[in-house]
Formats: C-alpha cells, sequence, structure tokens
C-alpha cells in the first residue's frame, strides 16, 4: 500500500531541532500568502530518506491549514559538495517554471545561516501518494502496471527537458559524466572510510577499476547527456491521491547535467536487489525472489521508458550501467553510515544498518558483472496505454481495452490536448476569473478569456461540439460545397473536427469539470444551441449575417423563450407576440431567464413567440433572430440562481416592445417554432448532461483530496467507514450514469433525434440528479468551505440544480420516459 505525505512525519530529531521563532520571521516575510496572524506555528519531520533534513511546515489560521516543505543542510561538518540545497532550488525553479516535469512549486531559497543554522529553502507541499516498496503491496496488479508506467513516464519527461531553454545549460558538465563519477563517489567512499571511520572494503577497488575500464563510447559525447536526478526511484515520486500518475519528483540534491541513462539504470536495481535500511541485510530482488502480479519485468519497464523518451535499447552497456549504479549506491551508503556514527544521520537509527548495505552493494555489482547476459537482443513490444475516460481510469483497468464505448484514437488525441489545456490555463486563472465575477467590473470580460480563445482555436480545440451532419449542411451554404480553396482554412476553423454526438461527448465531460472552460472552446450554452438551430434551420443570409460571427468567437447570444407570466415549459402557453406587418415582424412581449443577454458580447437573440394565436396549438409559435441592439429591447435585470449572477454572462429579464425586425429574420417560416425547438433539445441539451459528468468527477477528486488530507475525530476522513460508503455509492451513481449519457449520444448519432428522445430524457434527468449528489457529498466533506466560494463546489451544484429546471423539468423528461414505455407495452 502507499503511504500518504503525511503520514511519513514524526517529531524533529534531538539534532535537527530548529529555531522557530526565526523560521517563522523569515517565513513570513518570504512566502507569498503566507497568513499574517496564525494561530499555530508547527514543524514535523519527515522520516523517510537519508538525505537533507526535511521538514513540514504547518500554518494554522483557525478554519484552513496552510502546508509548506523546507529542506536543509545536516548540521556538522560535511564532505565538499555534498547536500547542495542551492543546486535543489535551482533545479526545481528552472523545471516548475518552464517545463512540464511534474516538481514541487520552489517558493524562496535562504543561504543565510544565521536562520536556522544552514542554508536551506521552502517549497510547495504535495499531498498524495508515495510507494515505499517497489513490489507495491497491497495495490491491485492492473494498477501496479499503471503506476511503473507512470514512472518510466516521469523519468522520460525529466530526461526530455531542455537544460538551455530553461537555464540550465551550465547546471553540469556534459562530457565523461561516468568518468567523473566513478571519480568522485570513489573519493567519496575514501573520505568515507579513513581516519577511524568505518572500514574500507577492499572489493571495492576490484569494482572501480572494472567501471573504469568499461565506460561506454557515448559518455563522452555531449550530445547523449541532459539533465540527470541522480537518485530517481519509485519512493522519491509522489502519486496523484487517486489517480495513477506522478505529481512530483523529489530529491534533487544528486542533480547535474550528464549520462542519462545512469537514472534508468539505477531506477531498476530493485529488479536485482531490495535496497532498504529497514533491514539490516539486503533483500533478494525481483527477479530473484518472483516479480509481482502487474509489475513489468525489467526489459518491459526499460522499453517502456525507451519508447517513451526516444532511447535506442541499452543491451550493449546495460552491465556497466547497472554496475555503476551499485558501486555509487555504495559509496552513498558508506557515507550515510558514516553520519550515523558521528550522530547526524537525517534517517536517524535505521542508518545504522548503511554499512552492510554498502558491503552488500558491492558483492551484487561483482555478481552482475560476471553474468554472462543481462538483457535480450531486443526489446519486448511496448503495450499502449489503456484508453482513459476522465478520472475514472481506476475502475476501467479493471476490463479489457474493448467495449461499446471505446473512443477512437483520433478522440483520444483530442482528449489528451484537451485535459492538458485545462490544466496549463483554465484551472491556473479560475480564482481571477471568479474575482472580476464578484467586482463592480463583472459585467465586463476577462481580457485573459478572449487570450485563452485564440489560443484555443490555434490548438485545434475550437468549436468541437459541431455535429459532423451539421457541419456538412454549413459547408455547403457559407463555403460553396469546399469548392472556394480560399475559404478552405476558414472551413477547417469554423467547422470542429466533424465529430459525432458520442465522440465529442468524451470532450465535453472534460469541459464540464470547470464552470469557465465551455466558452473558452466556444462550447458554451446557449451559443451552441442557437449555433445549432442555425446550422439546421437558417438559410444562407441568415447563415452569413450571425451564424459565422458566433462560430469565430466575435459574438454571443441569448435564447428568449421563457415567459414570467406562463409556464413556459409547455411551449404552447408562450404569450410573446410576433405579428407581420410588411416587410417586418412587431414583437411585443416579456421574457426572463435569458441567458447570455447580459454579456456585453451578446448581439443575437433568438426569440420564440406566436405569429398566429388561431393556428392549431402546435403551429401558433415561430422563432425569429433578433439584433439585441434593436430599438424597443431592453435588458430590465439580471437574475441570480442561489446568489450567482454569473457575470459576465448573465440570466435576463428582457422586455419588448414594439421591436421591428425584419421579414427575412424569421426562421425556417410562421408556424415552425415548435418544430425547431424540438430539434433543438437533443444535442444542445445533452451537452449539459455530458458536461453534468465532467463537474461530478471535479467533485469526486475534491472530496478524495480532502478527505486524505483533512483530520476529523482523531482520523482522516477518508478513514471514517460512513465516508467510504458514500463515496463508493457516488462511484456507482456517477458510472452508470455516464454510460447512459453515451447511450443516449450513441442513439442520437444512429437513430436521430425522434427516435432516441426516450434515452435522451433518461439521461436529463438521470445527469443532475446524480452531480448534485456527488456534489452535495463533496460540499459535506468540505464542511463550510464547500458552501464557500473558497471552492468551485456551490457554484457546480448551483449549475446542476438550475438543470433541473433550465434543461426541460423532470416531470416532463419523465412523462416522455412513460408515455414511451407504455407504447411498447401497448405493442
Amino acid at each position: 500500500m502507499a503511504s500518504r505525505t503525511s503520514d511519513l512525519v514524526q517529531e524533529v530529531q534531538e539534532a535537527h531541532k530548529l529555531d522557530l521563532k526565526a523560521l517563522f520571521h523569515y517565513a513570513a516575510a518570504n512566502i507569498p500568502d503566507f497568513p499574517p496572524h496564525p494561530s499555530n506555528f508547527n514543524v514535523s519531520q519527515f522520516g523517510h530518506g537519508q538525505s537533507n533534513p526535511t521538514y513540514l511546515i504547518e500554518v494554522g489560521t483557525g478554519v484552513s491549514v496552510k502546508r509548506y516543505v523546507l529542506r536543509k543542510k545536516p548540521p556538522g561538518k560535511l564532505l565538499q559538495s555534498a547536500h547542495a540545497v542551492e543546486r535543489e532550488f535551482q533545479v526545481l525553479r528552472a523545471l516548475g517554471d518552464h517545463t512540464e516535469v511534474p516538481v514541487p512549486r520552489a517558493i524562496c531559497l535562504c543561504g543565510d545561516s544565521s536562520v536556522i543554522g544552514t542554508p536551506f529553502y521552502i517549497m510547495e507541499y504535495l499531498e498524495g501518494r508515495i510507494f515505499l516498496d517497489s513490489k507495491l503491496p497491497g495495490v491491485a496488479p492492473g494498477r501496479r502496471r499503471a503506476i511503473y508506467r507512470a514512472t518510466a513516464k516521469a523519468l522520460a519527461s525529466l530526461h526530455s527537458a531542455n537544460v538551455d531553454a530553461v537555464g540550465l545549460g551550465n547546471y553540469g558538465r556534459r562530457d565523461n559524466y561516468c568518468k567523473r563519477q566513478i571519480e568522485r563517489w570513489f573519493r567519496q567512499f575514501l573520505a568515507s572510510t579513513s581516519d577511524g571511520k568505518p572500514e574500507r572494503n577492499p572489493k571495492m577497488f576490484e569494482l572501480v577499476n572494472w567501471l573504469r575500464n568499461n565506460i561506454p563510447s557515448e559518455d563522452s559525447s555531449r550530445a547523449s547527456s541532459g539533465l540527470v536526478h541522480g537518485d530517481f526511484r519509485i519512493d522519491n515520486l509522489v502519486f496523484h491521491p487517486t489517480e495513477d500518475r506522478v505529481v512530483g519528483i523529489l530529491d534533487w540534491e544528486l542533480s547535474t547535467l550528464g549520462n542519462q541513462m545512469c537514472d534508468v539504470a539505477y531506477n531498476c536495481l530493485p529488479y536485482i536487489a531490495e535496497i532498504g535500511l529497514e533491514k539490516e541485510q539486503l533483500g533478494k530482488g525481483l527477479e530473484v525472489a518472483g516479480i509481482p502480479e502487474g509489475i513489468p519485468s525489467q526489459a518491459e519497464y526499460l522499453a517502456d521508458y525507451c519508447a517513451a523518451a526516444g532511447k535506442r535499447w541499452p543491451v550493449a552497456e546495460w552491465k556497466f550501467y547497472v554496475a555503476f549504479s551499485f558501486f555509487r549506491g555504495a559509496s552513498i551508503y558508506i557515507g550515510v553510515y558514516n553520519r550515523w556514527i558521528m550522530g547526524n544521520a537525517s534517517g536517524g537509527a535505521r542508518a545504522r544498518h548503511a554499512g552492510n548495505q554498502a558491503n552488500g552493494l558491492i558483492e551484487i555489482a561483482l555478481a552482475f558483472i560476471a553474468r554472462e547476459s543481462v538483457l535480450p537482443e531486443h526489446p519486448p513490444p511496448v503495450v499502449q496505454d489503456r484508453k482513459q475516460y476522465g478520472n475514472w481510469d481506476d475502475i476501467q483497468s479493471l476490463s479489457e481495452e474493448s467495449g461499446r464505448f471505446v473512443p477512437s484514437k483520433r478522440v483520444m488525441e483530442l482528449r489528451n490536448r484537451l485535459i492538458k489545456f485545462m490544466e496549463d490555463h483554465i484551472y491556473p486563472k479560475e480564482n481571477e476569473f471568479y474575482k472580476l465575477a464578484l467586482s463592480d467590473l463583472r459585467w465586463t470580460v476577462h481580457p485573459e478569456e478572449e487570450r485563452l480563445k485564440e489560443l484555443a482555436k490555434k490548438e485545434g480545440l475550437w468549436n468541437l461540439w459541431i455535429p459532423f451532419d451539421s457541419a456538412s449542411r454549413a459547408k455547403k451554404l457559407i463555403f460553396n460545397g469546399g469548392k472556394d480553396a480560399l475559404l478552405n482554412n476558414a472551413q477547417d476553423h469554423l467547422l470542429g473536427a466533424g465529430l459525432s454526438n458520442l465522440e465529442y461527448g468524451y470532450l465535453c465531460e472534460v469541459m464540464g469539470h470547470s464552470i469557465w472552460a465551455p466558452q473558452v472552446f466556444n462550447c458554451g450554452a446557449p451559443d451552441t444551441g442557437n449555433m445549432e438551430v442555425l446550422l439546421r434551420y437558417g438559410n444562407k443570409e441568415q447563415l452569413h449575417e450571425w451564424l459565422i460571427p458566433l462560430l469565430e468567437g466575435k459574438i454571443r447570444s441569448g435564447f428568449a423563450m421563457t415567459e414570467p407570466q406562463v409556464a413556459s415549459s409547455d411551449a404552447t402557453n408562450i404569450e410573446c407576440s410576433i405579428k407581420r406587418q410588411g416587410d417586418s415582424y412587431i414583437i411585443n412581449g416579456k421574457k426572463w431567464w435569458t441567458s447570455g443577454a447580459m454579456d456585453p458580447r451578446c448581439r443575437l437573440l433568438i426569440v420564440m413567440g406566436k405569429t398566429d394565436f388561431t393556428a392549431p396549438k402546435h403551429r401558433q409559435q415561430s422563432m425569429i433572430l433578433v439584433d439585441i441592439q434593436t430599438p424597443g429591447v431592453s435588458i430590465k435585470r439580471p437574475l441570480t440562481v442561489f446568489g450567482f449572477d454569473d457575470a459576465p454572462h448573465g440570466h435576463a429579464e428582457v422586455s419588448f416592445e414594439n421591436v421591428c425586425v425584419p421579414a427575412r429574420n424569421i426562421l425556417l417560416g410562421e408556424g415552425r417554432g415548435f418544430e425547431i425547438a424540438q430539434g433543438r433539445l437533443g444535442p444542445g441539451r445533452l451537452h449539459h448532461c455530458m458536461r453534468l459528468i465532467g463537474a461530478a468527477e471535479r467533485g469526486m477528486q475534491l472530496m478524495a483530496q480532502r478527505a486524505l488530507s483533512r483530520k476529523a475525530f482523531g482520523k482522516l476522513i477518508a478513514e471514517h467507514g460512513s465516508f467510504l460508503s458514500d463515496l463508493a455509492k457516488c462511484r456507482i451513481e456517477l458510472e452508470r450514469t455516464r454510460l447512459l449519457v453515451l447511450e443516449a449520444a450513441d442513439q442520437l448519432d444512429r437513430l436521430g433525434n425522434k427516435k432516441a428522445r426516450g434515452t435522451i430524457a433518461m439521461a436529463k434527468v438521470a445527469a443532475p440528479n446524480m452531480a448534485l449528489k456527488v456534489l452535495d457529498m463533496a460540499m459535506q466533506v468540505h464542511g463550510a468551505a464547500g458552501l464557500s466560494s473558497d471552492t468551485v463546489l456551490a457554484h457546480l451544484w448551483a449549475a446542476a440544480r438550475t438543470l433541473r429546471i433550465a434543461d426541460g423539468p423532470d416531470e416532463v423528461h419523465l412523462g416522455t420516459i412513460a408515455k414511451l414505455e407504455l407504447q411498447r407495452a401497448k405493442l
């Protein structure tokens, strides 16, 4: 089983105690957003690891606790160049600011030893899982494979960093890395075993001589070098609390530039020997003791790394790299043992075993050298990643990579790009968007939103919602069937990726994780529904005047149907009048909950009203396009949803007083409004269901993270039985709702809106109710914070609750489902 990051702390060792008053004053002055008047300031020490002493700083403010991590040099006399925390800070800052390599954010560096006795730095605290045992006991076989693959990918990511581009070009010499490392660590070994220190092992000299004579020729080349971690192993990685991906690579003390295959070989040592100071002697490696089910063989793991990093298969040099890693480990352990004798080893009593283990590593290195073969001549085939569908990878890992709702490679590529865009650009900006939306300037557009829209266009993530059949019609009307070569680029840019509703479902869910995301990709309501109306029912002139600006994201729109004085869920009740006068129509009426009308970019309203009050009840309604700047259109007030006004988008009450609109603005003709409304009910409203799945996944993620980090009544929330039961039930509800929504999308593609209406209605009932249950549970776990604007949960909950009405009342959908059921019973 994994250990939570917070489980690895203990009381500060006597030899490593700090001046807490001095540390507090330094932290308050140098850490951004450090609580000004905390109610408590606590420091504990991480017990795992044998390098630079590492501490957890917890600063409480009554209702919340902020956590930071401090790393410092050990006290006492140190070997030259050892324990360089300044270099650790340098590499963390460079990678964190300029790359996608998963590292904790470096906050500040203090070179003044007078503060706490030695130089130190402070970095971000990462809540997550650390696997102390490479055999991954207690982990399901499917997840073991995923964890090892994530480890290989993290190492490949590190090795792919462009050191010159991120300011690490002078971080170390690039040539003759192994040659220099052999001499460096041999000097460390000699320095740690002289003048009454631990006894020297004569076999170390034999090992050093072999290494000197077998250095790979590639080691002398600068071209094959790059960033080297120096101590890359699975227990130096922090994994996400619930997902099998690496969120932080720790312990960069030995990092430099050099031969990256040394990192890979060092990472593979558990296959050959079980190394760890918990035991007096080394244990058998995985290859001898037996590889647990799900863990790849050494060759398979190495093949995963080579494929991810683009490296060649190292069969000829592998014996050297592994022997070198054992040699270096022996030198490090003899140093740890020496520090334990002197009383300043950061790992405490466990360090007493380091001397025996150092000698064991020397023996194993010599035995490995004596092997006839250590790797197959050719790498085994690399098994492709199992497809993932959001944050439910753990459940999908229980099944094979097949099934009805497995997205295509193309959709998976789009989804991965979308997730990366969300992580890089949307989530980091959410707080800024919320700050503007709560300020006096909330009815203005954040400039960052427009910049992100342009970036989404460049990344091919624009208008993904457009169904391929609608795109085909628009192509004929707007772009002359694609015959005009000058418009080809615009056509590709505006009409999306040609996805089916089912394919878009996998992407729409990702957008649903954030209130702000859909509009950045031009995939937000009500614009998508309005554009769908124009794509399906608009004529060529209407498409050119209104659809193209909407597709380009230059304007926004609103849908004016609901009226305050009648039950508008029954469209036949609509009272707004649209009367023909010559070449115009005159509109009179009052609408409310016209979402989007408050937005300063809103130019178009699609208004539903009656053109003939005497016609059959389903032929009375018409839809017409209204420029919001037309005289007589008046925005009366913004409406709030549980206190949220959703600025700058907004939900408006709008009055129409003798609004004169050209007759050419009528959609499809008089009396066709009900028909258009039914057509609009399918794809556009199914998008809401898809986004609700994403909102629920965000709630699950935040809930789990909170439960793993928050204690109540003496133990973590995650350890309470009632929570575990409720969490499992939420996951079950979410998964079966996801399948229902995907089934509805698939039927919409295959059968059309009319024949799929029953399943669509089921999805519209199930999705908001499921999301409300999950988000309510997430808020409960967060306590008072869940009800505040400090998290996205309350806003997501309010949006989900709205859709039980805005997406058509549950009762209407239930009626549709029941009528269809009775019809089937009569057949």
